[in-house]
């Protein structure tokens, strides 16, 4: 099985150079949303919740360094597909236990708008979108706030 320290590396490797809205290196968020997380491989998972997305790593090549199945799964969850609805998205996530308490995690790191100077319109409503997701997310593990 491979080590959270494994999935860092990954993650770190194929994010090199990428920046988040704010500017700040990309890797710093998939770290602050494993933060969010207590057991291992949701912590894993955080961790690359966006390569196989967003860089040239695929889940095959994740399968060649050892992540677990459930790991792999989940990650295929969370990992956006070309032409999908943002709620079709959800939905999918949604279904996978593992990879909806990591996308709670997402969006919740997502929705802090404190590393922009200056939110716009566009951000508040992205923020709002979020809101939706996690609420949709959340009614599902029996978690939503009322």
């Amino acid at each position: 099985m491979s080590t959270l320290e494994k999935a860092i590396a990954i993650s770190a490797r194929a994010h090199e150079g990428q920046t988040d809205k704010g500017g700040s290196p990309y890797i710093l968020h998939p770290l602050k949303v494993m933060l969010r997380l207590a057991h291992h491989d949701e912590r894993i998972v955080a961790v690359l919740h966006d390569v196989v997305e967003d860089t040239r790593v695929t889940l095959a090549d994740l399968r060649n360094e050892g992540f677990s199945e459930a790991v792999l799964a989940a990650i295929d969850s969370l990992t956006k597909r070309e032409g999908e609805t943002y709620q079709a998205f959800i939905e999918r996530a949604g279904r996978d236990p593992l990879a909806r308490r990591v996308k709670l995690a997402d969006l919740a790191e997502n929705s802090d708008l404190s590393r922009l100077d200056r939110p716009s319109q566009n951000d508040l409503e992205r923020v709002e979108k979020y809101r939706k997701a996690a609420e949709y997310l959340s009614a599902l593990t029996g978690d939503a706030k009322g």
